[in-house]
């Protein structure tokens, strides 16, 4: 059952003058401190249509990471995720443009043996990178180390086995009937069982189109491919290879794309799109559930107090934030999933613009004087730190920003209270799929984040253990009645918000029409270059 998000893309283009070119083979990436060696010019033609065999892909990425590792995606990683989904395979992929999930190393749909058994047959002469078969053990591997890994296991909490028919099925029990089987299988991405720990962090092989050939996922670092010469699935390159710039600075990622030294940005600055399209590019913004949202650490009084939590959103002009900071691209919350989502419930409570209620909220709750650190993640969000801060202080309240580069192993689970007040930083787990139990599980199951980082697990109100239950009573209801229990917890999230949005942003892309073929932009984090040419 997939989850579609039903907004189209919106486009933006400037097609006037003429637009910038330039040939992809022999393109070198553009370097964070620009370097000394002088850039190709590029050349004012526009190009065929006609995929060219050969050539790079390239690209600008705009998150830094070094976990290679595909084992529990990638611990989260935006960027090596989206690594991950070029270069391993699970029995089922996702397509992000669509939500839906095809055939990746499975040879067709998962055939039911009873409601709580299926079997899966693999596809024939599937082979990884270095030449070896793809076996149903390595399969039966990959899904039990997922299962097992405290990211990942959650989404996949409803398998109780997963064993070996024979050479070609793989055997998955259920704990209970589970409607989006296939669509969860999508999450754990298969490699040879005799991969050390040590290989699987440095240079891990996949069964996939693409296979790394270096990595360096640090700021100013590229990561490099070259196509799977085993591969033989739906998505083979036409490219030689591929490379991934890593630019954390929006203002050099649009440097790159705008000088054409790679062919496709992620995260467009909105004050940049303009820039951009007027140089030629095309810049596409996708809704989806993309957010900025304030972390709470529940242990901490008074942020242990849900009604101080919420003066704290009722005090934050958010449509404000949106104009000023995202030029518009961005939808108020009025519930945990954007309108767009085809489980959209409006939620019991609506935070808008209300200062009286916010003071109404601290003075019910006792609070007097309140005055907090907020610890700012110093990537997009830390542009809409300073309104905060005033609007928060316009309701009362004392705010002290401290903006830095999230360590998050300070935020682990803790026998002490975490040292933290409250933190604003952006998410997005439907880079794993957007089902509605797969995103509450990811910020709200039993994880880092409810162990740690917001604590709400260790909350003494109890309305974590309330939420568990209505989470697996809707996990093992039909269809008819899922929607109902879902509406259930997505009201008692906006009721408490220990972790909640401000908003869901819309995902803006840039791209070179001109140079690449194939490319479709997508609503979530990442770049995907599947079934996508340079141009000749």
């Amino acid at each position: 059952m997939e989850q579609p998000l039903k907004a189209p893309l919106t486009r933006r283009t400037f097609l006037a003058g003429g637009a910038v070119a330039a040939t992809a083979a022999g393109l070198a990436l553009a370097g964070c401190g620009g370097g000394e060696t002088p850039k190709e010019e590029p050349k004012q033609d526009a190009g065929t249509d006609a995929p060219a065999e050969g050539g790079t892909l390239t690209g600008a990425c705009a998150y830094t990471s070094t976990n290679v590792n595909p084992v529990g995606l990638n611990g989260g990683s935006a960027l090596m995720l989206a690594a991950t989904w070029h270069v391993f395979e699970g029995l089922y992929d996702l397509d992000l443009h669509t939500y839906k999930t095809y055939n990746a190393l499975a040879a067709g749909d998962p055939t039911k043996v009873s409601d709580t058994e299926y079997e899966v047959a693999l596809r024939d002469g599937a082979k990884f990178s270095d030449g070896t078969d793809v076996t149903v053990a390595d399969v039966v591997n990959a899904l039990e180390v997922n299962m097992a890994d405290a990211t990942c296991g959650a989404f996949l909490s409803f398998i109780d086995s997963v064993a070996e028919k024979d050479d070609k099925t793989v055997t998955i029990k259920l704990k209970y009937p589970f409607a989006l089987l296939k669509d969860r299988l999508t999450v754990a991405k298969v490699f040879p069982a005799s991969l050390t720990e040590d290989q699987l962090k440095t240079m891990p092989i996949g069964s996939g189109p693409w296979m790394y050939e270096s990595v360096n996922g640090d700021d100013g670092g590229t990561i490099k491919f070259v196509p799977n010469p085993n591969y033989e699935g739906q998505y083979k390159p036409t490219a030689d290879a591929m490379e991934w710039n890593i630019l954390l600075d929006g203002t050099a990622r649009t440097t790159a794309l705008q000088e054409a030294t790679v062919q496709v940005m992620e995260n467009v600055p909105d004050a940049n799109a303009d820039q951009l399209s007027g140089a030629g590019a095309t810049v596409e913004y996708a809704q989806g559930f993309n957010q900025a949202f304030f972390m709470f650490n529940t242990l901490k009084a008074p942020f242990d107090d849900y009604r101080v939590r919420q003066a704290l959103y009722y005090a934050v002009d958010v449509e404000k934030l949106i104009s000023n900071q995202l030029n518009g691209h961005a939808a108020p919350i009025t519930g945990f999933l954007p309108e767009e989502h085809a489980n959209y419930h409006k939620a019991a409570t609506v935070y808008t613009h209300d200062v009286e209620k916010a003071k109404s909220l601290l003075a019910e709750a006792g609070v007097e004087n309140l005055a907090f650190t907020l610890v700012v993640n110093n990537n997009w969000v830390k542009d809409l730190a300073p309104q905060i801060k005033e609007d928060l202080k316009a309701a009362g309240v004392e705010c002290t920003i401290d903006e830095q580069k999230i360590n998050w192993s300070e935020y682990a689970a803790s026998d002490t209270t975490l040292a933290y007040d409250v933190m604003l930083t952006p998410g997005d787990p439907t880079c794993f799929g957007n089902d509605p139990d797969l995103l509450m599980s990811w910020w709200y199951g039993d994880n880092i984040w409810t162990q740690g980082r917001t604590c709400w697990s260790k909350a003494a109100d109890g309305k974590w253990a309330e939420l568990q239950e209505l989470m697996q009573q809707a996990r093992e209801a039909d269809s008819s009645k899922q929607q109902d229990l879902w509406n259930q917890c997505f009201d008692l999230l906006a009721e408490q918000v220990p972790l909640y949005p401000l908003f869901h942003r819309q995902i803006a892309t840039g791209y070179q029409e001109s140079m690449i073929s194939g490319f479709k932009p997508i609503a979530t984090t990442g770049l995907v270059f599947l079934g996508a040419s340079p141009k000749a």
